[in-house]
This record gives C-alpha cells, structure tokens and sequence, in this order.
C-alpha cells in the first residue's frame, strides 16, 4: 500500500502564511498547532497500552533490552528519553540503547542523508545483537524512513517484541511491526517540518511509555522515583524526603539511613523502618529490587 501522505498547506487562514503574520499571531499558530500533539495522543492511547503490555514481559526479564530506533527530529527526541532512564529509574545502560541513524554524533551534527542508509541499519541491529529479549521501539514522523525500516526488518527476523510510531497512517513502519502507533498530527504549521507537531508529539509518546513501563517494573513506589540515583544535593534532599514520607520517620533518621545505604533510596528506607542495611539489600535482591514487594514481605514479618 502506497503510503498517504499529507498534502502541503501553506496558507494559514484567509490566504496567510507564516511568514505574512505579526509576530504575536505567529507565536499563537505555532503554539496552538501544538494541541494536535496531545489529542493525537488520546486517540492512541488504546495502541499505546498494548505495546506496554507486550514489552512488560520481555522486559521483566533481567537480560530484557528497550531498544529505540529513530532518524532526525525522531531518533533525536528517542535518545533524549534514553539518557534520563538511567538517573530517573536507574535502568541500566546495557539494558537501554539508541539505534540513531548516523550515530549518535548525529544528535548535534545533523547528518540527514544518514536515514537512507540501510546497509547502516544492518550493521546497527548485529552490533547489538537485538534478539528474543529486546523490545525495538522505531520512531519516523513518515512512516518511510529507509534506516527505520530496516532496523525494524531485522529485529522483527531476530525475535524481537516490535513496536512502531509514524505520524502517518498506512504506512510501512505501522504495517511491519507487530505493535504500530499511529500519531495522525496532521500537516504542519510549516509544512514538512515534522520537528513541530509530530515531534511533540514523539516527545510525549517516549515520555508516556518509558514512565509507564518503568512503574509496571517496580521502579516507582508510592508515585515517588524511589530508583533515582542520588548525585547532586538537590537529590539528596529529595531523597530524604522521600524516606521520611515512606517510612514515616523524622529528618535525622532519613539522613542516616541514606548514609549507611551510600544514598541507595530503597535500601534506606527499609533501614529507616528497622532492618540493617544488610537485611535490606538481601531482601531487594530476592525481590529483584521492588520495593512494594520487598514491603510486603518485610511488614509481613514485622507483624507476624
């Protein structure tokens, strides 16, 4: 099927273009044109539930990879919810990579040719053995782009739990995976210039399903980012707050259980609630490092 494409509206309204507007009614198109963003979002919402369903237990395992694959604007955007995994939930880098057309220098040096280039998504998915264990998440506003075809080609061939995002509808991203997302944005602001609208809308789909997954995960206990890895002071005040608020104890006792557990949040606040750091860090551990089970578990023992 040839892919729909969204034709070129130049004129604004009433024969305008961008460029004929004053700048306060410029300022107002462009953030208006955002709101496509969220209620394309909306009406994907049922798409995007599925997809976490089906990564949920690929990623539930302790070899379990996300993988983003994207070109541009889109592999952009992917690489910037990437690297706030790791100080956010503390997810492993080895378990979080970037398939970033032209690498990742890329990300400041845009290198646009580099989305055509297949035999680089070949190399891309064997340098990172994507297989049965990974979830491959491929971005492209289009829905045509060559490197985020072929990545997607060989991950699905490989065993990989495939999930697609295009702006576009029937095109051959949502038609190759085995769970596609459309965003229909709709034409842009300035036509062509899917760093707009779809962008935005990118931005929040990445946001939406990495957060969503990683509280399914455990990472998240209590609405509090108990996995956040503690490396400025403004952390380490957020950090005891959320040990006092938790365990239900003062300041001072936060502070030293943040101290004895080297700023490990979980482990401090089971310390905070009498364990040693020792008992604590055994039972994360049987527990794959959830906290809600690791709770249960230890006020189970604790009133029996």
């Amino acid at each position: 099927m040839q892919a729909k494409q969204h034709p070129l509206q130049t004129e604004i309204s009433g024969g305008k273009h961008l460029d004929d507007l004053d700048t306060s009614t410029l300022v107002s198109t462009l953030v208006e044109s955002q709101a496509h963003a969220i209620g394309a979002l909306e009406k994907a919402m049922p798409a995007i539930e599925r997809a976490i369903e089906a990564a949920l237990p690929v990623l539930s395992e302790e070899s379990g990879r996300l993988i983003y694959c994207g070109a541009g604007t889109s592999g952009r955007v992917a690489l910037l919810d990437a690297v706030e995994l790791g100080p956010t939930f503390d997810w492993p880098p080895e378990r979080m990579l970037v398939l970033l057309a032209g690498g990742t220098e890329n990300f400041a040096a845009a290198q646009e040719a580099a989305e055509d280039d297949t035999d680089a998504a070949r190399k891309a998915v064997s340098d990172a053995e994507v297989g049965a264990t990974d979830v491959v998440v491929g971005i492209a506003a289009s829905g045509t782009t060559p490197f985020v075809l072929e990545c997607m080609s060989q991950a699905r061939k490989r065993g990989a739990t495939t999930i697609g995002c295009a702006n576009n509808d029937g095109t051959p991203l949502l038609q190759s995976v085995a769970w596609p997302i459309l965003l229909g944005t709709g034409p842009e602001a300035l036509p062509g210039s899917t760093r707009l609208t779809a962008g935005t809308s990118q931005k929040i789909l990445v946001n939406v399903l990495s957060t969503a997954l990683m509280v399914r995960l455990g990472r998240v206990y209590q609405g509090r980012m108990v996995s956040m890895r503690v490396s400025n002071s403004k952390l380490v005040g957020r950090a005891v707050t959320m040990v006092m608020d938790i365990a239900g104890c003062d300041e001072e006792p936060a502070r030293q259980a943040l101290e004895v557990c080297a700023y490990e949040v979980k482990q401090a606040i089971l310390v905070a609630e009498g364990m040693t750091p020792g008992e604590a860090a055994a039972l994360l551990s049987r527990t794959r490092q959830r906290l809600d089970e690791a709770h249960a578990l230890w006020k189970g023992r604790s009133t029996s």
